[in-house]
């Protein structure tokens, strides 16, 4: 099994942009943060706290990036919402009706 830090670096990316995990994710990290067990303990002078830092800096920059896609995703989608032209024909859809008896 091939094990690097891009491998758990992807992972926790993709498990953390799935909208049916991010919560979890966000919350199991936060527990981890202030959890005593860790991977490295905290009494370690400077191991202890890398891995904390690691994690926080990982998430807050996820998150931070997922926050600023959603919001240049809306602002994309009111500029076009609010932007109606009469002579763009390419959305609009003419359908004859026809009854059935």
């Amino acid at each position: 099994m091939n094990f690097s830090i891009q491998s758990v670096y992807s992972w926790y990316r993709n498990l953390l942009r799935n909208p049916k995990y991010r919560w979890w994710v966000i919350i199991g990290t936060g527990l981890y943060f202030v959890s005593p067990i860790d991977i490295a303990p905290d009494f370690l002078p400077i191991v202890g706290q890398l891995d904390d830092v690691f994690l926080l800096t990982l998430l807050v920059s996820e998150v931070s990036q997922m926050v600023i896609e959603g919001v240049k995703a809306r602002k994309n989608y009111s500029e076009t919402a609010t932007t109606t032209d009469p002579t763009n024909t390419a959305s609009t859809v003419d359908v004859d009706a026809v009854s059935l008896k």
